[in-house]
């Protein structure tokens, strides 16, 4: 999809992407916008049109990543996003999964599909994603916030070189994807197609999502952690 800007119509690309809503939720926008172009809109929320635009177009677009134009954004920017993220997950995406597998659990011939191991599977993933979001919101996150704090009251928030990381193997993205091969690979047997189909459309809106909030957290909030122990 071509990259959006401040004069798009913001029903443009929800109409093109709809797992682009929980998205724009976190920013406090939601549905009914009318013909409203996303700088009308940002100028209402009273929100930065940069940011929100580099994040939708981080989300659109897989092969865009403006890593400079991100690491322009303070701190405080990056970390409310992210923290309104965890909350998303935490509150909506991983309640709306569970009860559409128990639903098909409940509807579903479970004698010979898999689907009680499946949900072992999605309760251990549900559990590492929940472990990370605790350590986010009791330690990394505070300790990113005291350290921006304190380089501002300093006036170093321009000293920050960041270093480019490579991006690591992440735990939670091999478990959804392997949550999703479950289901494509090894379901059998008689169960609700319905269901079945609304449990993976919900785990692959959640695996496009944790793999676009995992770029902006170790390619740009985690180095820019690093940079801000550095300095004295």
């Amino acid at each position: 999809m071509p990259l959006i800007s401040a004069d798009t119509k913001l029903c443009e690309p929800i109409l093109s992407e709809p797992t682009l809503i929980p998205v724009i939720n976190r920013f406090g926008i939601y549905l009914g916008t009318g013909d409203k172009s996303i700088r009308t809109v940002c100028d209402e929320k009273e929100m930065d049109c940069n940011f929100f635009l580099t994040i939708i177009n981080t989300f659109i677009n897989e092969e865009y990543f403006p890593e400079k134009r991100l690491q322009s954004f303070c701190a405080t920017q990056i970390v409310d996003y992210l923290t309104k993220t965890n909350f998303y997950y935490q509150k909506f995406q991983l309640p709306n999964i569970e009860r559409h597998l128990n639903s098909l659990i409940e509807k579903s011939d479970t004698d010979n599909n898999n689907l009680e191991l499946i949900r072992k599977f999605f309760i251990e993933f549900k559990k590492e994603l929940l472990t990370r979001i605790e350590h986010d919101h009791t330690t990394w996150f505070p300790e990113i916030m005291s350290h921006y704090k304190q380089l501002s009251q300093q006036g170093k928030t321009d000293d920050l070189h960041l270093k480019h990381t490579c991006d690591e193997q992440d735990i939670i993205e091999e478990k959804l994807n392997d949550l999703k091969n479950l289901f494509i690979l090894h379901l059998s047997g008689s169960y609700d197609v319905n269901l079945c189909y609304a449990v993976i459309f919900a785990l692959y809106s959640l695996e496009k999502d944790i793999r676009q909030h995992n770029r902006i957290r170790n390619r740009i909030l985690r180095p820019m952690s690093e940079a801000m122990k550095s300095i004295k």
